[in-house]
């Protein structure tokens, strides 16, 4: 690119050069050509009034009157019939000096030679002809060297042309090596490349498509990345549940597998729908907007968990204030928010879980609250971030229950850290 650049740059300017020099050189060769003639007119004028008084008198001008400028110009004279008397010009009279002999002067070129004749007067009369004449090459050679000037400053032009258009190139060329470099960092999978602005309009439209580029597809890694994680965090629980009751299943044979089955295929939906409402989250597409009925919703979504407590020997009370308003949120986001909070509740608590809800103003809150040992303030602090960048399914719960309850317009917090209280709100449909 930068030979190309300084390639056309200086094809540019030999052009520019070529066609203002060219006429400007013929202008020049004009300009002297008429110079010369005028200069050759003066000295013709000059011997015209030295030879004036001895051609009235018919006689012969002196040698010294027809003094001829070394090899450059020649004189000579001619009487009013346009015969020739002395000097270096022709013995018979041309069309310059028959011309002057009528009393006109005449200036023109014949033979490589400047030629001016002007007509020799005394008292009014016409009585004879000068002619001077020249070399056109030996009176012009000041134009010739006008002209290897010229060339030398067209030189010099296309010389400086060449200098600046490199330089140019080069700030041009870098931004655009910046950019080809960004790309195939890029392409390496380099995601956090970003190309700086620069002063050319046209190269940051270019960066700034590549970095928005960059930065979505680091989002959708970032999302892919997250999805793995998620889920493998999600699912454990009901794999968990469906392996038990396979596993429990086996161990009685001869027992109805019906049931096992059943409780199978319960699992493998729950499964189902975690992956498509995952996978939701990872694409940053939300599902509908639903309004939930809270007492109806927390029932179905703490049904399965009911079972799993009681394994355990636990209890699971559900109480749901009566003047608590419909809340406006996905039933996927919420029901996977409640399920990271009872997961833990499971894991981590201690005793019977209470799901409660209630008016919280323009909000629904939702509160989840065990016997647990509590939480430590230091590890309240990082309770919502992963425990690290590859998290793979452990520390990513309450992070991704938060996440998705601020999608949802709601907000996850701790309410207590002894005994643990987790409170989640979300929008009511009253403050719409």
């Amino acid at each position: 690119m930068r030979s190309r650049i300084v390639t056309i740059a200086v094809i540019a300017a030999t052009v520019a050069l070529v066609l203002f020099g060219l006429p400007l050189a013929v202008a020049v060769a004009q300009y002297a050509e008429a110079y010369k003639s005028l200069d050759l007119e003066r000295q013709a004028d000059r011997a015209a009034m030295r030879v004036a008084a001895t051609l009235s008198d018919d006689g012969v001008p002196a040698a010294d009157e027809l003094e001829d400028d070394a090899t450059l110009t020649f004189l000579s004279v001619y009487d009013h019939d346009g015969i020739y008397i002395r000097g270096r010009g022709p013995d018979r009279p041309d069309a310059y000096v028959r011309a002057a002999a009528q009393g006109t002067p005449s200036t023109g070129s014949a033979g490589g030679e400047l030629i001016v004749a002007v007509p020799v007067t005394h008292d009014g009369d016409v009585v004879g002809v000068v002619r001077v004449s020249g070399s056109r090459d030996a009176l012009l050679w000041p134009v010739g060297l006008a002209w290897f000037g010229m060339l030398g400053l067209a030189l010099v032009a296309i010389g400086v042309v060449w200098l600046l258009a490199r330089r140019q190139a080069a700030r041009l060329a870098r931004p655009l090596d910046d950019l080809s470099t960004a790309a195939r960092r890029l392409g390496n999978g380099d995601f956090s490349v970003r190309v700086p602005t620069v002063e050319y309009v046209e190269i940051d439209a270019v960066g700034s498509a590549l970095n928005r580029t960059a930065v979505r597809l680091d989002d959708l890694l970032a999302r892919e990345r997250a999805f793995s994680a998620d889920a493998s965090h999600q699912l454990r629980t009901p794999l968990t549940t469906l392996r038990l009751g396979l596993e429990a299943a086996l161990v009685r044979p001869g027992h109805d597998l019906r049931s096992a089955i059943h409780k199978g295929l319960d699992s493998a939906g729950r499964i189902e729908r975690t992956v498509d409402e995952l996978l939701t989250l990872a694409r940053d597409t939300h599902g509908p907007v639903d309004v939930l009925d809270i007492s109806l919703f927390l029932r179905e979504a703490t049904e399965p968990w009911v079972t799993r407590l009681g394994d355990e020997g636990r209890a699971l009370r559900v109480s749901v204030d009566p003047q608590t308003p419909p809340a406006v949120a996905s039933a996927a986001a919420v029901r996977q928010v409640l399920a990271v909070l009872l997961d833990n509740a499971l894991t981590h608590g201690a005793g019977p879980v209470e799901v409660s809800a209630r008016d919280a103003g323009d909000a629904v809150g939702i509160e989840v609250a065990d016997g647990g040992p509590g939480i430590t303030a230091d590890a309240a602090n990082q309770l919502f971030f992963r425990r690290s960048a590859a998290a793979n399914g452990h520390g990513v719960g309450l992070a991704l229950a938060r996440r998705l309850a601020e999608a949802e317009g709601g907000h996850l917090r701790l309410a207590s850290p002894a005994p643990p209280v987790f409170t989640l709100l979300l929008p009511a449909e009253r403050a719409r």
